[in-house]
């Protein structure tokens, strides 16, 4: 356990700081809004390019890796993820989308990083505990979000809030360095970049039925999770009555949420050994819990309305450990960075979608409440699609429990 410790610090630590320099621009919109006049909705948009910018990273991060090491690639992702919270701070319209570009860039190579040492550190057996454990990281980003940067906002100000941030994004980068020599010890900086290489993640996961289906899957998944995480603020404030400082606690709520659940799935998956079903389980989980979201009120007692946003974190942001660790535990040997790379071309796909799309049905006039149900419903179709298929006798060891090892 000792070997698996120090490199699962590493990469949670790096999770936690780059996901909370993501989640802090939608926790930034409302005050953003009263100052500019641009709408909130259109944070939307914003997280729509940081996601386009981290699919593309995705695929570029396996040959980074190989060369670089993947400690100095996520080093990397926390000066980029510094730079964007930078842009976003001086209040230019063209920067925020520079600081998107940004923030996508650093955001995307972090877990295929993050997978690549994992993978060669954990023990088969504990592949799905280790891998929700690290990606506990994306809510406990997401919550301190919800829970400081509100606070930062009412003392100093919105762009101060996010230079904060950013501060800790490179505070973090620096406790990072001494552990560079050892994970990164199988770097090769003889490795040539090449675009043929791009396709290579690409072709990992489309290669494998498995991967495929979870890699579709996860596009609404994906697609679900991220408006949660983006309007949430601004549906409990908009729409429901409550401050900004109490939807942010419900965000961090939701967050909490998912942390404590990634574990537990994270332990179930290990030990019951069909993760695909759990997966189709969670599914049908979020999108009742979406449901249930979309019809808050202000009638709706708080402690209800934070339950209720508990129950939805740990659904549709629980689901990615176990994801991802199937993910590595179906990639060809010493190839998990590239599997992953590969598969969240798809899942990152599913955030560029999601998020415009819940805009422009707000834009056109459908309720908060309808959208979050339109976009629960594909959801909840492959959540069915996942239990079905892994019941299957049509597919030889698609209907057995996954055995715990690579391949």
């Amino acid at each position: 356990m000792r070997s698996t410790l120090f490199p699962l610090a590493a990469t949670l630590a790096v999770q936690v700081f780059v996901s909370m320099a993501v989640v802090t621009v939608p926790v930034l919109a409302p005050a953003v809004a009263a100052e500019t006049g641009v709408s909130a909705s259109y944070v939307g948009i914003f997280i729509a390019l940081v996601y386009g910018a981290s699919m593309v990273a995705s695929l570029v991060s396996g040959p980074l890796v190989q060369r670089f090491g993947a400690i100095r690639l996520s080093q990397a992702c926390l000066v980029a993820c510094a730079a964007g919270l930078a842009c976003v701070a001086t209040g230019t319209p063209a920067l925020f989308v520079v600081g998107a570009i940004f923030l996508g860039a650093g955001y995307g190579p972090v877990t295929p990083a993050s997978s690549h040492i994992l993978a060669r550190s954990t023990p088969p057996e504990r592949l799905s505990l280790v891998f929700s454990l690290k990606q506990t990281g994306v809510p406990l980003g997401g919550a301190l979000a919800g829970a400081v940067v509100p606070t930062l906002v009412l003392w100093g100000g919105w762009r101060a809030a996010a230079l904060a941030v950013a501060g800790a994004c490179l505070a973090t980068l620096a406790l990072a360095q001494p552990l560079r020599e050892v994970l990164d010890a199988d770097r090769d900086p003889a490795r040539r970049l090449a675009a043929s290489s791009l396709a290579k993640p690409l072709r990992y996961t489309l290669g494998d039925s498995l991967l495929r289906r979870l890699a579709f899957c996860s596009f609404f998944f994906a697609a679900l999770q991220l408006c949660l995480i983006t309007f949430l603020v601004t549906h409990l404030t908009l729409n429901v009555g409550i401050s900004l400082v109490e939807a942010g606690l419900m965000l961090a709520a939701a967050q909490v949420g998912g942390v404590v659940a990634r574990v537990g799935w994270g332990v179930i998956a290990d030990r019951w050994g069909r993760p695909m079903r759990l997966l189709g389980l969670l599914a049908i989980a979020m999108g009742a819990a979406a449901v249930a979201t979309g019809r808050f009120t202000p009638q709706w007692p708080l402690a209800a309305v934070a339950l209720a946003c508990a129950a939805f974190g740990a659904t549709a942001i629980g689901w990615n450990g176990v994801y991802l660790a199937q993910v590595a535990r179906l990639a060809p040997p010493g190839k998990a960075g590239d599997a992953t790379g590969g598969s969240l071309v798809f899942t990152y796909a599913g955030v560029l979608f999601g998020p415009p799309a819940f805009t422009f049905l707000v834009g056109g006039g459908v309720s908060y409440a309808s959208a979050f149900v339109v976009l629960a419903v594909p959801a909840v179709a492959c959540g069915l699609w996942l239990i079905w298929r892994d019941g299957s006798r049509n597919e030889p060891g698609r209907g057995a429990p996954v055995k715990l090892e690579n391949g």
